[in-house]
């Protein structure tokens, strides 16, 4: 969460710079998406952050398989959703204007649709691999180690 809010902060200042100052149309357009697209970021950044800073730091090993899933499952979810956005933004920078401010709106919106969702792609991509890594070496050793006993009743952990 901390590099979603650092990169939606940075996008905010930034565009809203640029938003500010610039005369090319398009840009304006570019930077003003940037500005929309990451006051969303920061309002889910500034949530999840507090969340995960609340959130429990001891669970049971069933709930930690439980959560890992979950977590990598949103974070899969969430890149195909990504995906979504860098079509839509080369969908609407390739969209036929019906005059010339549409066609600077197009393609600012488009520019910047395009690298927000490359951005969020890159995010859960690297998000889906740290839990996956985390998963194979501190869940998966423990896992193994745990076996039904002989009678099905119990459990039996090799130390």
């Amino acid at each position: 969460m901390l590099s979603l809010g650092s990169w939606a902060g940075a996008n905010i200042i930034g565009s809203g710079i640029g938003w500010a100052t610039t005369d090319n149309e398009e840009h304006k357009y570019f930077h003003q998406m940037n500005v929309f697209w990451n006051a969303i970021n920061i309002g889910l950044a500034i949530p999840g952050y507090i969340k995960a800073r609340n959130g429990k730091s001891q669970l049971s090993l069933f709930k930690s398989l439980e959560e890992q899933r979950k977590i990598e499952g949103v974070h899969l979810v969430n890149a195909g959703l990504d995906l979504a956005y860098i079509s839509s933004g080369i969908l609407l920078r390739n969209k036929e204007p019906k005059n010339l401010n549409e066609e600077n709106q197009f393609i600012g919106y488009g520019n910047s649709i395009i690298i927000q969702g490359g951005f969020l792609l890159l995010y859960d991509w690297i998000g889906y691999i740290m839990h996956r890594r985390h998963a194979k070496k501190q869940l998966n050793p423990l896992l193994q180690k745990i076996e039904l006993s002989s009678s099905g009743i119990g459990f039996i952990l090799h130390l």
